[in-house]
């Protein structure tokens, strides 16, 4: 039988809030990690906006600027595995909740921060949101249509790849090393530096041909046929990924097409291939399509929306959509899981907690009396 979680027995202390480190700890909570959510409660207002990173963790409210809530952190922290936070640069230090702090009544914590430019460097301090450090990245360059202006993608790249995943191989690298050395250490993750990360491809692109990768006008950018999105007599749309050449020419063969089959890459006739492929994705609807293509080897693919997706078999199989119903009755959905594991696989097991929920019964557990609690609440602790 499966055991629940390869992270089962870590605790994390998470004090950042919005996306990056919510889904940061979200991932860690997925996969076994007990996860606490620290907030001030002056930020209730803004519970919701993305609650379904919350998923699998308790929530407690916690002020830090008093103290007597930093010292109540500090008790947590002696115990704790990990603590995130994502405030920008010098803000835990005015707390006196930074790594060296925590370090100081736990050695071996293992503390990760996400900002968006980084600890250090001239924009340590410039305030930022997703748009801005893919600006600053140059991966906002090269989302758009051709001649036009950048295009605000519709998911928050450098938010949740950029600092809320590198952050999660950053903590799992530490972890390895404590496990070698009994050392915990200090993780720094940039938004913006994860951002320029994943242009790796953009750069090897443009020193292969020599020039910069434009908009809509690369070779994995809608420059040529084999690798484009076509519209459907429904007004839907489809991908076309057809890179290699076997599959290039399977799409030839079956349009009838055999001598476009060396002319794939060909930029003298590339214009006229892709008004081609226009005309005659026009011809069918997207369901015609799919029916057409079912036994083709062509890399396509129907662009879907999001409730689309969610009800495809693909992901109901892999179990990437996720079905809750809390005491209320109401049922919410979650997306899964992604990275499966045969032994030790993540699960979504609880709805997310509503602001504050566990703030009595987490301190309860850290040995705080009612007498405390009922204390700490009349002085704004919590």
């Amino acid at each position: 039988m499966a055991e629940k979680g390869a992270l089962k027995g870590l605790t994390v202390l998470d004090l950042s809030r919005l996306l990056p480190g919510p889904f940061c700890s979200m991932i860690l909570a997925d996969h076994g990690a007990r996860v606490i959510a620290i907030e001030d409660r002056r930020y209730a207002a803004e519970a919701g906006i993305n609650s379904s990173v919350m998923r699998n963790k308790a929530h407690i409210t916690l002020n830090l600027k008093s103290e007597q809530g930093r010292e109540i952190f500090l008790k947590m922290a002696q115990t704790a595995d990990i603590v995130l936070e994502g405030f920008r640069p010098g803000v835990t230090r005015r707390l006196g909740v930074d790594y060296e702090s925590v370090k100081k009544v736990n050695p071996k914590i293992i503390y990760c921060s996400i900002s968006g430019y980084g600890q250090t460097g001239p924009y340590q301090n410039t305030a930022g949101h997703d748009v801005n450090y893919l600006s600053v990245a140059g991966v906002l360059d090269v989302i758009g249509p051709k001649d036009g202006a950048p295009s605000i993608p519709g998911i928050q790249i450098a938010d949740m790849a950029g600092g809320g995943m590198y952050g999660v191989i950053g903590i799992l690298m530490a972890l390895h090393s404590r496990h070698e050395t009994g050392k915990g250490q200090y993780i720094d993750i940039s938004m913006t530096d994860g951002a320029l990360s994943l242009m790796s491809l953009v750069l090897s692109l443009g020193q292969l041909t020599g020039g910069a990768v434009k908009r809509s006008d690369s070779i994995l950018s809608h420059r040529y046929a084999c690798y484009n999105t076509y519209e459907t007599a429904d007004h839907r749309y489809l991908s076309i990924g057809a890179v290699e050449n076997r599959f290039w020419k399977n799409l030839c063969v079956y349009f009838d097409r055999p001598e476009y089959i060396p002319l794939q890459y060909d930029d003298a006739h590339r214009e006229a291939i892709i008004e081609f492929f226009r005309k005659k994705f026009m011809e069918k609807t997207l369901g015609q399509w799919y029916d057409a293509f079912s036994d083709l080897d062509i890399c396509w693919g129907p662009v879907q929306t999001l409730a689309e997706a969610l009800d495809d078999p693909l992901f109901r199989h892999r179990e990437m959509v996720v079905a809750l119903t809390g005491s209320n009755g109401k049922t919410n959905r979650f997306l899964g899981t992604p990275v499966k594991m045969s032994r030790t696989p993540g699960a979504v097991t609880t709805l997310p907690p509503e602001y504050g929920e566990n703030t009595i019964s987490v301190l309860k557990a850290y040995g705080y009396s009612d007498a405390d609690i009922e204390r700490f609440e009349t002085q704004d602790v919590i």
